[in-house]
């Protein structure tokens, strides 16, 4: 019913002529944009990306809209210093797929957009543990599975039942980061190999420093492993954020200023970890909050972002985000 509501809310302010209006009262000076994969295909993917169709649109509209596309360094020195009521707003993608090279930067090279990449260790080196990756190709290759340590069977022979069991397995996840490990007998009685799917699906080292070489991309640190950071004790955590960043600035030979924490929700990083960023030198960190940024109450290290991509693959729904919509929508739900 909530959901209901919200799209009836996102099209009618769409449609009345009051999207302008909303976006003065409640967008902010800066939204900085998450991506995962940028896909052809979200079907065959059980529409865990965002679609080439929809990324190229979000480009656009906010050229047109007034956004101006810069690099995080630029947004935040702007930010800092320009008293310009301009309105800024900065591409990141998480984890460095293959096609984010592919098929979104042809995309944004035709709109001359700068962008940054945060990349643990674990995907170029195809040690990482990407469970959501083998979560998808579990569902993805069969109709019904179980799912020993939930003690569930899910029996999904269409796309949206397969999306719903994505989804539900993997807010399960979320609950509890530590059951991510818990999936690895079911892959491996299914015969799925993570370093497989790594090899497909993320950038290879030589890759990665082929696009560190281009004039619009910018590299950030993702950790070494992708953990929940607040799941880990202090030591264990800098070290990840730091080998992290060692890794990435020996591979590319040049500096590594930005993080973005694993996961990024409440439960999975905090001041420890803003602490930690800055210990360890970095210049930002990002999180997964919803939000937009105000120049009157920056917090470089616990920044927030507008997700683009799965459930909310729509260009409606796109633009009710970036307006500030959904924040209007949500105070009159009583959510905040």
């Amino acid at each position: 019913m909530k959901q209901i509501l919200k799209t009836t809310i996102f099209h009618v302010a769409r449609w009345s002529g009051l999207t302008p209006a909303l976006r003065k009262v409640f967008a902010g000076r800066a939204a900085i944009l998450m991506f995962h994969e940028v896909q052809n295909d979200c079907r065959s993917e059980l529409m865990t990306g965002t679609s080439a169709d929809l990324f190229e649109y979000s480009l656009k509209w906010l050229r047109r809209s007034g956004w101006e596309i810069v690099s995080l360094e630029a947004c935040l020195e702007g930010l800092a210093k320009d008293p310009r009521p301009r309105r800024y707003a900065v591409l990141t993608f998480d984890d460095g797929y293959r096609d984010n090279v592919s098929t979104a930067l042809p995309i944004l090279e035709r709109n001359d957009a700068p962008f940054m990449v945060y990349v643990p260790t674990g995907a170029p080196t195809r040690t990482l543990q990407s469970w959501w990756l083998g979560l998808r190709e579990l569902l993805r290759s069969r109709d019904a599975i179980t799912i020993d340590a939930m003690g569930i069977c899910f029996f999904c022979p269409d796309l949206d039942s397969k999306v719903s069991a994505m989804n539900r397995i993997t807010e399960w996840i979320h609950e509890d980061y530590n059951r991510a490990e818990m999936l690895e007998p079911t892959f491996r009685k299914a015969g799925i190999v993570l370093s497989a799917l790594n090899d497909t699906y993320f950038l290879n080292e030589r890759e990665l420093q082929n696009l560190s070489q281009h004039r619009l991309a910018s590299i950030g640190g993702h950790t070494e492993s992708h953990p929940a950071l607040a799941c880990l004790d202090a030591v264990s955590a800098r070290s990840e954020m730091a080998s992290n960043r060692s890794y990435l600035e020996n591979l590319l030979q040049r500096p590594v200023l930005h993080v973005a924490y694993p996961y990024g929700t409440v439960g999975a990083c905090g001041l420890r970890e803003e602490q930690l960023a800055r210990e360890i030198g970095f210049s930002s960190a990002v999180t997964t909050r919803h939000g937009q940024v105000s120049d009157c109450k920056l917090n470089q290290f616990a920044l927030p972002r507008i997700g683009v991509g799965g459930k909310f693959d729509t260009r409606v729904a796109f633009e009710a985000r970036m307006s500030g919509i959904q924040s209007a929508v949500q105070m009159l739900m009583g959510r905040g």
